[in-house]
Order: structure tokens, then sequence, then C-alpha cells
């Protein structure tokens, strides 16, 4: 009954940001929009296929751009070449490990950034700083 009950909760969240909550749009989005990861459209597409093995590499890109267009996930882009999907939508920052590639969520209180809105000429729509270096110790 808990599953029923989180796909319904799952359709209602895409319709109400006007997304059509076909089959593998559910698929895609029951892994993306609830991971704690920031995958690639190719890892979302690795993942889904798992359990969903007809859905299209077209799909999960489509599916992907359609969820960021709509304020479901948002891009996040902290590697070169590398687009990362981020359903984290409150104000938060990023640390990249050097030697994995992880990206983990740095909560929004953990760094002070201060006089953002004294940038001259910039009209700073929003921000997030990106910290890189190594986990000291490993993921709880």
């Amino acid at each position: 009954m808990a599953d029923a009950d989180a796909h319904e909760t799952l359709q209602r969240r895409l319709k109400a940001r006007g997304v059509r909550p076909s089959s593998q749009r559910l698929a895609i989005a029951e892994y993306v929009l609830h991971t704690t990861e920031h995958p690639t459209a190719d890892d979302v597409f690795r993942r889904v296929t798992e359990r969903h093995p007809a859905v299209s590499r077209a799909t999960v890109y489509n599916t992907l751009q359609t969820f960021v267009a709509k304020g479901l996930l948002r891009t996040l882009v902290v590697t070169e070449g590398r687009i990362a999907y981020d359903p984290n939508l409150e104000p938060h920052h990023h640390f990249v490990d050097d030697r994995t590639g992880e990206i983990c969520d740095v909560p929004w209180s953990a760094l002070e950034v201060g006089r953002v809105e004294q940038l001259e000429g910039f009209d700073v729509r929003e921000f997030s700083v990106v910290v890189r270096g190594t986990r000291s110790a490993p993921r709880p």
C-alpha cells in the first residue's frame, strides 16, 4: 500500500508542475526526484533501465530537460563537460571530492558568503558555493 501511495503522490507532484505522468516519466522520477546523489543523464539512464529496461536514452534526456524546465530539478555544472541533476531545490552549496568526483550537498548555513548584493554592475538572481577537496571521513 505504501508503494501505491508513493506512486500516487509522485503522479500528483508531476501533474502539479504540468508534467503528464507517463509510466516512463514516473520511472525516471522515482529515482531522480528522490536521490541524494547528483546523477548525470547517463547515470539516470543506467539506474532507471535496471528496473525499467524499455526506457530509452532519449526519453531520459528529454524527461530530465522537462523536469528542469518545470522546476522539479536543477542542473549543476561543477566539472567541465559534466552536467549533473540536483533534486534538492532548497538553498545549499556543494562539495566535490577530487578523488572520487562525488558531489555532496553542503548546508546553506555551513558557509558564510557576504555582500553578494553589493556587487556593482551585477543583478544577482541566485548563488551557491562549490567547495573542492577530498573527504576526510567516509560517508555515513
